[in-house]
């Protein structure tokens, strides 16, 4: 269904669209058993790994995908895991980490996606916070694992799920059939912790339902054809007609909820084929994989659009692109992007926002209505997006508050799209609710229209480079190195990523003597700083190490000792407008 942007579909989108949430649902069953067992796809491609331009792709059919997990789930079950089991997945996109999330999936246990990227120390906290008990990993991440096993308790089992597959994955009947749990829509089903402003990182529980959740906002945000929000009660399995070319690939790490939530299982949820690639990301890269694989639909963060643009200015005269649908987000795109893509890409790329507890909840979807480039865009389908204030009452148009989303739709059902609660921190839950409005903190205006515009954080996160950064798991990092005594991290504006990570420190009294002691006190504090970079990349992810660091006599407090990352904040943002 296209909608003329004169006629503004939104309200008829929202007016006619009702949640259905059976009682019995697993996201295996949904996203690979059902289509597994039936005859006329069990055969359709479902994982296509990328190897390279001049070498032909892998793939597997859902038939494959489902029969390796079956082996999978057997395997796990001889190792005592029950439901309510967390078992860490820390993979790259491949076919074994699809079969992974699958076989944990359809156990009714819990799938812990943890990333490549996580030093020892944040890999740490995070298996022994969530007791879980078996680790499934590739050549890569095993050896850290492995080492782990020594100071985590709970985790008995460290398995590399390609050799597993590889040693016992035969397609023959025998292994073919696995009994599935029959999960509530409600049982919980992935744990992925997010980063906190202080304090260590929080375990979102999120259920089965949620997944129903976020399908209005892909479908929207990825002009998914086939879905008409004019008929009542629009299934959402429907939205693609027979017959689609559809194919899906994203670079975002599906151990993050965009990738899994956003890309992967979205994506199997609709029986069609994703496009996995484990290596890094590059502009020539993006273009090569759209290219080869003929994507149709994908979700790129602004920072990739960005390295595109400036690396391709015309890729229509270089590569076939046959894209119907672009989502991004993580941070604004900005008019030059949206343009870019508009006339080179050949798609309007819509912009979206979500949380990892409440995720895909609002955003753009210009076959239904007109996108505003810079906006956050509209409340999805089946969610009730509001700005509040501290006490929880509705902003008027065009007032600053934070934006909400309530666990009812507008027409008074529940939403499926909610997480359960933080992994054993009920006052954490407790703190994310006003009423029925689950509070993002997040700040921005609502106008009269209903288009959210993005005005900052109500606390101390911030994204750098398309990351969400938390300052608190690196201020614990680097306190923990000798030369520091506190530390505060800011986001330091930056042209192309937006911003960079900045650690404001206070350096101990044995380094302070020994600088004053130094003859060349700039050299000294080049290497201190250097140490620091390493101490920290060697121990959180990349991305989270501090691009530049400022030694500073004191840091700006409460009166209650607390850290005021505000001013220093303001500081960087003055700094950058003199710049």
């Amino acid at each position: 269904m296209r909608v003329s942007h004169r006629n503004d579909a939104y309200e008829a989108v929202h007016a006619q669209f009702a949640w259905q949430v059976p009682e019995i649902f697993n996201i295996a069953e949904a996203c690979c058993g059902r289509w597994a067992r039936s005859p006329a796809h069990q055969k359709q491609t479902a994982i296509v790994t990328h190897i390279g331009s001049d070498l032909p792709a892998q793939t597997w059919s859902f038939q494959d995908l489902q029969a390796a997990a079956n082996v999978l789930s057997q395997q796990l079950q001889k190792k005592g895991v029950k439901p309510g089991d967390r078992v860490a997945i820390v993979m790259p996109q491949r076919f074994e980490t699809a079969v992974a999330y699958m076989a944990v999936l359809q156990m009714g246990a819990v799938a812990m996606p943890l990333s490549m990227l996580f030093g020892p120390e944040a890999l740490a906290f995070r298996v022994q916070d969530s007791e879980a008990s078996v680790a499934l990993c590739d050549e890569v991440s095993a050896p850290v694992l492995s080492a782990l096993q020594a100071q985590c308790a709970s985790l008995k089992t460290v398995w590399q799920v390609p050799e597993q597959l590889q040693k016992t994955f035969k397609k023959t009947k025998q292994h073919e059939d696995f009994k599935p749990a029959r999960t509530l829509a409600d049982d919980p089903a992935v744990l992925i912790y997010t980063s906190g402003t202080t304090g260590n990182p929080k375990g979102a529980l999120i259920p089965h339902r949620a997944l129903i959740g976020n399908l209005t906002g892909f479908v929207c945000s990825q002009n998914w054809f086939g879905f008409d929000p004019e008929q009542k009660k629009s299934r959402l399995e429907n939205a693609l007609p027979k017959g689609s070319k559809a194919i899906f690939w994203s670079p975002a790490d599906w151990a993050w909820t965009g990738g899994l939530m956003d890309a992967l299982l979205p994506s199997l949820y609709f029986g069609r084929p994703i496009v996995a690639y484990n290596g890094r990301f590059s502009p020539e890269l993006a273009f090569e994989i759209l290219d080869q694989h003929q994507i149709t639909h994908s979700f790129l963060f602004p920072t990739a659009l960005k390295a595109m643009m400036k690396a391709v200015s015309h890729p229509r005269q270089k590569y076939r692109l046959v894209l119907e649908g672009l989502m991004s987000a993580g941070e604004a795109v900005g008019d030059a992007v949206f343009a870019y893509c508009r006339d080179q890409l050949g798609i309007v790329v819509n912009e979206m926002f979500g949380q990892t507890e409440i995720n895909y909840v609002v955003g753009n979807c210009h076959l239904f209505w007109p996108p505003k480039p810079g906006s956050m865009g509209r409340a999805y389908p089946g969610h009730w997006v509001a700005v509040i204030d501290e006490q929880g009452q509705i902003c008027k148009a065009g007032e600053p508050g934070e934006v909400a989303v309530s666990r009812y739709d507008r027409h008074g059902d529940p939403d499926p799209v909610f997480f359960l609660g933080y992994w054993k921190n009920d006052k954490a839950t407790e703190d994310k609710f006003t009423q029925h409005w689950c509070r993002t903190g997040d700040v921005a205006i609502q106008d009269k229209e209903g288009y959210l515009w993005y005005q900052g954080r109500t606390d101390d996160m911030f994204k750098a480079a398309g990351y969400r950064i938390g300052p608190g798991e690196i201020e614990n990092c680097l306190v923990k190195h000798p030369a520091v005594v506190n530390a505060a991290v800011v986001p330091k504006p930056d042209t192309d990523r937006g911003a960079v990570v900045k650690a404001y420190v206070v350096m101990s009294p044995e380094f302070v003597s020994q600088r004053q002691a130094c003859q060349d006190v700039e050299a000294f504090e080049q290497q201190v700083v250097a140490d620091l970079q390493k101490h920290v990349r060697g121990l959180l992810a990349p991305y989270e190490y501090p691009k530049e660091i400022e030694f500073i006599e004191q840091l700006p407090m409460t009166t209650t000792g607390k850290v005021q990352r505000r001013f220093l904040r303001l500081e960087e943002e003055r700094r950058a407008k003199r710049a």
